[in-house]
């Protein structure tokens, strides 16, 4: 599997998974997309290598939850890597946090580093599509 950007990873998503999948209004968002008919509200990150355990950060993690808690909406967590695509339900997985000092953004020239807390999704458990 070649190394996605988002746009490649949303398409393939709306092709083959989500046919009514749409863009989260706000691009500052704590999720990417969202399907009103599987009631999945999304989280989209592109890997260029492949991991064991996929990273997230508390505070999306929280915030998608978060805004799913009540609701029949469930917060899907999904990747891309060189060996496919995995996809979470947040629901079901509670990582154990962790401080580390990473990069303030990934997508951006930035290079300042900061501290986040993270937790590792293992790809075993997660659903390939």
């Amino acid at each position: 599997m070649k190394n996605w950007e988002e746009k490649d990873l949303f398409n393939y998503l709306k092709e083959n998974y989500y046919p009514d999948l749409v863009k989260a209004s706000d691009p500052t968002s704590r999720w990417d997309c969202y399907s009103a008919a599987a009631n999945h509200r999304i989280e989209l990150k592109c890997r260029t290598s492949h991991y064991d355990k996929l990273m997230i950060e508390e505070k999306k993690h929280k915030a998608m939850v978060g805004k799913c808690s009540g609701t029949f909406e469930i917060p899907m967590y999904i990747n891309s890597t060189p060996e496919g695509v995995f996809r979470f339900n947040l629901k079901q997985f509670k990582p154990r946090w962790e401080s580390m000092r990473l990069r303030k953004t990934t997508h951006f020239s930035d290079a300042n580093r900061v501290e986040k807390r993270v937790g590792f999704l293992s790809v075993t458990k997660a659903e390939k599509l």
